[in-house]
């Protein structure tokens, strides 16, 4: 129970170490994209507007002096300088009339007149071709237009270098959190896990105690009725003090299980037969109240389990259905086996669906009808046995509502 829980602690807080992690990394880059882009933007539109000519771009006036180290942005000289770019010109007529590749040393003069061509005929005044980002305009000398390639690798290199540093960094720090939430979880649970222990305890030791009044009082209440005879308040008596051993009983049952305490034999069992045997047992009684029973069991289904146990879970899941089944209704037994699963299905009509969500059926001391008291039998924890007993045995047990007013619950092995 410690250990699932500690791992419920481990997992709940890695989930949210990893969408932090990936809020933060994924700002980052985004971040990132957005500043390169604009910059990569400026650049492209700061030459564009030059016409592509250094001596058009007039020098920024700079307040550090020479040899001065504090660091400034480049001015638009500088920017000029370090961009990769090639520049096409057209006359009014659309005839090229000027290419400049001296910026670039990846693109001759017949590519780039070809490119910007291309880019002409598409109709728009920026976009991306390859790995150039262009921009149309018109130039500063009459009717002429300049068409602009700047090479952005830089931009593309500095998304994937920020990613994949963000990344292996996330990562690192993810496995770093993951070994740091290992080492506190036991801290951090040690007293919820204290609180359960004790609780445990408590319950087990309480069971011990209270089993010894209970055989008391159930032999002096056989020894009154030999010597008075049987009357109503001595079998009230009795019924009750049946009662509360049968309860104390599962408790107990519960209690172990939790623990991890309860001993598990497993053998290979016709859960065919043992299916069959537990619904003989049910038939009579269901039979006088003209519920309809309906059986479909497969044979020789054979499975590795705890047969008393697994008997228990099936006598659980028949004894419920047998009480909350209105008279004249339907109760459906059936075991199937596909692909090594095995499938249990025992379902039942009622007058009315339970409000609650049917996983809360499962829920200890719950009653999904609170009209229903100690008339119906029962304690309010069989279908919480039924759970732990399919668990400890590798299975799981569900439970959904089904029109026409249908409760179903089914056992997977």
């Amino acid at each position: 129970m410690i250990r699932v829980l500690q791992k419920k602690f481990v997992f709940t807080a890695m989930i949210a170490v990893s969408i932090l992690i990936l809020i933060l990394l994924g700002t980052i880059n985004v971040v990132n994209i957005i500043m390169v882009r604009n910059e990569t933007n400026q650049t492209l539109s700061m030459i564009s507007e030059a016409d592509g000519n250094f001596d058009h771009i007039q020098p920024t006036p700079s307040s550090v002096p020479p040899f001065d180290f504090r660091i400034e942005p480049k001015d638009e000289r500088d920017k000029f300088l370090s961009s990769n770019f090639f520049v096409v010109r057209l006359n009014g007529n659309g005839q090229i009339i000027f290419t400049d590749v001296s910026r670039t040393s990846s693109v001759d003069e017949a590519s780039a007149e070809e490119l910007a061509l291309r880019v002409l005929d598409e109709g728009t005044r920026t976009g991306k071709v390859g790995k150039y980002r262009y921009q149309i305009s018109n130039s500063h000398m009459g009717d002429e237009t300049v068409i602009v390639f700047l090479d952005n690798s830089e931009e593309i290199l500095s998304y994937a270098r920020v990613l994949f540093l963000s990344g292996g960094i996330g990562i690192i720090c993810w496995i770093l959190m993951l070994f740091m939430v290992m080492f506190l979880s036991k801290k951090a649970i040690r007293p919820i896990a204290e609180n359960i222990e004790r609780q445990k305890q408590f319950v087990t030791n309480a069971g011990h105690e209270i089993k010894t009044p209970l055989a008391i009082i159930l032999a002096n209440m056989e020894a009154m009725e030999l010597y008075n005879g049987e009357n109503k308040w001595s079998k009230n008596i009795r019924e009750q003090t049946v009662r509360l051993n049968g309860l104390m009983k599962n408790l107990l049952l519960l209690a172990k299980m939790d623990e991890g305490a309860a001993e598990i034999i497993k053998s290979e069992i016709s859960l065919s037969e043992l299916v069959s045997e537990n619904v003989r047992a049910f038939a009579e009684p269901l039979n006088l109240r003209s519920i309809t029973l309906q059986i479909e069991i497969q044979p020789k289904v054979i499975i590795k389990a705890n047969k008393e146990q697994m008997s228990q879970l099936i006598s659980i899941l028949l004894d419920n259905a047998s009480k909350y089944t209105n008279d004249s209704g339907t109760v459906i037994v059936s075991l199937q086996q596909s692909d090594k699963r095995i499938k249990l299905l025992i379902k039942n009509s009622c007058e009315k669906l339970p409000d609650t969500p049917p996983d809360k059926l499962f829920d200890r001391f719950y009653r999904g009808d609170k009209a229903r008291t100690q008339k119906t039998g029962g304690y309010g924890i069989g279908l919480s046995v039924a759970r732990s007993i399919a668990e400890a045995n590798q299975g799981s047990i569900t439970a959904v509502y089904e029109n026409p007013n249908f409760v179903s619950f089914t056992v997977r092995l």
